[in-house]
């Protein structure tokens, strides 16, 4: 029998080699390269296979009809707010997360909203159709009109699609559906980039709403090659510790809506909640305000959130002193201690550094550099920020205070929950008053300090 060609395939971009190297030559990435059997036979794609006999025709754009996407809900507000305001009939939803966070157990949740007024398949990979009833009763939710396939084998899949014809279908997980159209293993990058597409296709024709569940590496990507995340619509992500009670759900791509929009959720016994509130989460409970603690308002999509950033600075006891953050970079944090050193007159060499983000939640935008700042200030001088305080900005490598999008609305946000004082870039400055809330405006890092060593 003749030995299966094989060529290796990038797990990153998809790009392909004839041998095995240790960079990829496409996108430059290192270790990515993976064995995968070259397969023959005919050209799936091909327009006799398809039946496809002619060209689409060409239109002028302006010509085109353009119509507002129809969305409907899922019943679970907080999922909705990440999709864009719903689900889009034709779409199709990648959700990604580690083992145990809770992606099952949501789109379990809103099937079970969503077969009351719409027809709904679960087609299951990886549970049997009795552990999935078994979850569904401690859960209390209604299953009477929900629909379940315990299959992974992806053209009884899409013969089950055709037949049954529903309008909403939840593949759980992409990584355990096979083509037998290809030789290679379940989960390879062969058959989930098959498997992806046929769906993705089968979507777009039919106008059934496709929501897949994929794997992550341990590096927390999606398993798999990013091409996955190309041909979907919209890529969700559960963050947050398996050991917590809270869940984040945060969009990275979505075609018809915005991006990075975060949803909050907290683990009950009844499944997963929305949170209505959820900066109170980010938010530290002190009876009296505490060195180096320092709430900030980020922007996550189009939700304002408070988050405290917590700062700890030690006297150092090694050669190198110790920065580390958690829910922030770690490299920003290097810099912005250079720019403390360089343009305020305060080292911090020898000391170690310690950010925390209260509540587990990542912020990568660089509005939370004053906030790191100030904490870090706080807790060098053992003496707390003044009470009610709320700050925001960008801190450049000139030492300036650079300002931050939608201002405005973080301001509301934070007079709403009670602060009265905000620490603010002189550009985010409102030109009319908020009521009970008094704001200042600064320009650079020193000026920042000096502001607030005034309201001490």
């Amino acid at each position: 029998m003749a030995k299966a060609k094989t060529n290796y395939t990038c797990t990153e971009c998809g790009g392909v080699a004839s041998k095995w190297g240790g960079q990829c030559g496409s996108c430059g990435a290192w270790n990515t390269l993976v064995e995968t059997v070259i397969e023959g036979g005919t050209n799936r794609f091909s327009a006799q296979h398809q039946g496809l006999v002619q060209t689409a025709p060409i239109l002028s754009l302006a010509d085109i009809e353009a119509i507002d996407v129809p969305r409907f809900g899922t019943g679970i507000e907080e999922f909705d707010r990440v999709l864009g305001g719903g689900l889009v009939a034709g779409g199709v939803v990648l959700i990604g997360g580690d083992p145990g966070i809770g992606k099952s157990t949501l789109l379990l949740q809103a099937l079970a909203n969503l077969s009351k007024i719409k027809r709904v398949l679960y087609v299951s990979g990886e549970e049997s159709g009795a552990q999935i009833a078994l979850r569904a009763r401690r859960l209390a939710v209604d299953g009477k009109e929900l629909k379940l396939q315990a299959e992974i084998q992806l053209e009884k899949i899409l013969n089950t699609l055709a037949e049954h014809k529903p309008e909403v279908a939840v593949i759980d997980s992409i990584q355990t559906i096979y083509s037998d159209a290809l030789s290679s293993a379940p989960g390879s990058v062969a058959q989930v980039r098959e498997c992806a597409a046929q769906l993705t296709r089968i979507a777009k024709q039919t106008g059934i709403t496709i929501i897949m569940v994929g794997h992550v590496t341990k590096e927390g990507s999606l398993a798999g090659p990013r091409v996955l995340e190309h041909i979907v619509d919209t890529v969700l992500y559960f963050e947050g510790d398996t050991h917590s009670s809270f869940r984040l759900v945060r969009a990275i791509k979505n075609r018809f809506g915005a991006v990075n929009e975060l949803g909050v959720f907290a683990m009950t016994e009844k499944g997963l909640k929305g949170v209505s509130n959820p900066s109170a989460l980010f938010l530290s409970q002190h009876d009296n305000p505490v060195p180096g603690a320092c709430v900030m308002v980020t922007q996550e999509g189009t939700r304002p959130l408070l988050v405290e950033i917590q700062a700890l600075v030690d006297t150092s006891h090694l050669p190198n002193a110790r920065r580390l953050s958690v829910g922030l970079e770690q490299n920003r944090l290097a810099m912005l201690l250079a720019v403390l050193h360089r343009h305020a007159g305060i080292a911090a060499f020898d000391q170690d550094v310690f950010i925390n983000a209260v509540g587990g939640v990542k912020i990568t935008e660089p509005a939370a550099d004053l906030a790191v700042l100030l904490a870090i200030h706080s807790s060098m001088r053992s003496k707390p920020l003044p009470r009610g305080l709320v700050v925001f900005g960008e801190v450049g490598l000139a030492g300036e205070i650079r300002p931050a999008p939608r201002g405005q609305e973080r301001l509301r946000e934070a007079a709403k929950l009670g602060f009265s004082l905000a620490l603010i870039p002189k550009s985010n400055a409102p030109k009319q008053k908020i009521e009970g809330l008094t704001v200042i405006g600064v320009e650079r890092i020193d000026e920042a300090l000096n502001r607030v060593r005034e309201h001490e």
